[in-house]
């Protein structure tokens, strides 16, 4: 089961949040709710209060002096219905709603209110109560109300409080989400630094823009770079050593050879045998010289300090001889284009790119055909261009030729180390290569474009 930091760090932060703004919202209901259920049960008091004030002793007996205008406004309300009672302590109604909830005979002193909820003519009601004394007679008076406008208040309350919450918990979660992705950009940033690097390119991340509880991981991270790259330069320096050791003795090999061919004696059997052993040696030369050419243009082991100004149009006249003699071999007319050109960059790895292209167009051109061999500067882009007239690479082929060992023909001989060497070194001087179809829509053309010196 795959595990996300993120969601962990959200999971942890945003269910107590959470609970916490549940938490908040009540407690805010409550504060708020209060106050406006005091200053209700306020009016109710008054209206107590009035009620006690128009009490008297008539004759010996409690009566209740209230005009029918004056119990009208009382019962009058906007919202509400509006009931009260005036009773004695053995529950008598003296006047009033003779329905009137019982009081709470058991609490209260004189004189002091006390509410509570009761059912009135099944209605919900608010009662407010009291004990007083009246020509020493004691006498509850209670005031109900229904809870029309109770309710009202309460629903305001509660939709602003909702909607002041719901924006509040949004807010939070857009700085809980911001939060956690800033705290995570470090991880973000390692990860894009190692993605964007080449294969081959084991120099170590920098650790100075990075939080103290990562510095740990990058300093881990590049250890095992500096051991991986250890590791790399040891079997790139064998692969090297390997190669200049091979080459003495198969040149040596391949002189003899050729002197045993022009020798006079040989069978037709024995010259067609030296004729095979040279033809070997020649691909081992070959495949040497890759090997070689494949440990000098590893990425990552050429410093900048060997880059020199390289005559491209020079270099390339130099380079190309021999493969003019194995051009006429297929009888393909192979034509230079080159004019002025100058980069910064290394003169050998140049050469090997160079024949790497042409060998590579020598060897799929197909015979009577041609190539074409060119070097130009445009402003400040120098471009080597080489087009021939062979089968062409698919599009969907394109950048697969680029990979070692890949080859898409099998009857033409070779390693599949021609394309990839020169992958290599355009990369070291940030060169880009470009594979199209050769001219009048036939072949294969490459363009390599580098910056100016």
């Amino acid at each position: 089961m795959t595990t996300s930091i993120r969601a962990d760090l959200l999971k942890w932060l945003i269910a107590p949040l959470f609970v916490i703004s549940l938490v908040g919202a009540l407690l805010i209901y409550m504060l708020a709710w209060s106050p406006a259920q005091d200053a209700l049960d306020r009016n109710l008091v008054d209206t107590v209060h009035d009620l006690s004030e128009h009490i008297e002793l008539v004759d010996g007996k409690i009566t209740l002096n209230l005009s029918d205008q004056a119990e009208r406004m009382l019962r009058v309300n906007q919202t509400d219905s509006v009931f009260y009672a005036v009773r004695d302590l053995a529950g008598v109604t003296l006047a009033g709603d003779t329905d009137f909830p019982p009081f709470l005979l058991f609490a209260g002193r004189n004189n002091e209110p006390i509410a509570y909820m009761a059912n009135l003519r099944d209605l919900h009601v608010r009662v407010v109560a009291m004990k007083v004394v009246v020509a020493g007679e004691h006498l509850w008076i209670g005031v109900a109300e229904t809870l029309t406008a109770r309710r009202q208040i309460q629903s305001r309350i509660l939709f602003a409080l909702i909607g002041l919450e719901t924006i509040l918990f949004i807010a939070s979660l857009a700085i809980v989400w911001f939060a956690v992705t800033e705290g995570l950009f470090p991880l973000q940033k390692i990860r894009s630094r190692l993605d964007t690097r080449h294969v081959n390119d084991l120099a170590p991340t920098e650790e100075h823009d990075m939080p103290a509880e990562l510095r740990p991981l990058v300093r881990a991270i590049n250890g095992l770079l500096a051991r991986a790259q250890d590791d790399s330069r040891a079997r790139q320096s064998f692969l090297a050593d390997i190669a200049h050791q091979l080459r003495t003795p198969l040149a040596g090999f391949k002189t003899q050879l050729e002197l045993l061919r022009t020798s006079h004696g040989l069978s037709r059997e024995a010259e067609q045998s030296a004729q095979l052993m040279t033809d070997s040696v020649n691909r081992m030369i070959r495949q040497t010289n890759q090997l070689l050419s494949l440990a000098r243009a590893e990425p990552g082991q050429v410093e900048n300090r060997r880059f020199e100004i390289v005559e491209l149009d020079k270099l390339m006249t130099e380079s190309i001889q021999y493969f003019v003699q194995e051009a006429d071999k297929k009888n393909i007319d192979i034509g230079f284009e080159l004019q002025p050109a100058r980069i910064m960059g290394d003169r050998f790895l140049l050469r090997d790119l160079i024949e790497n292209l042409v060998d590579n167009a020598v060897r799929y051109c197909y015979a009577n055909g041609r190539i074409t061999v060119k070097c130009f500067q445009e402003i400040d882009i120098v471009t080597i261009v080489v087009e021939d007239s062979g089968p062409g690479v698919p599009v969907a082929d394109r950048e697969k030729i680029f990979k070692r060992f890949i080859r898409l023909d099998d009857k033409t001989s070779g390693t599949g180390l021609g394309l990839a060497i020169v992958h290599d070194i355009a990369k070291i001087h940030d060169a880009s290569i470009v594979v199209d179809t050769g001219p009048e829509g036939k072949g294969t053309r490459f363009a390599v474009h580098f910056k100016t010196a």
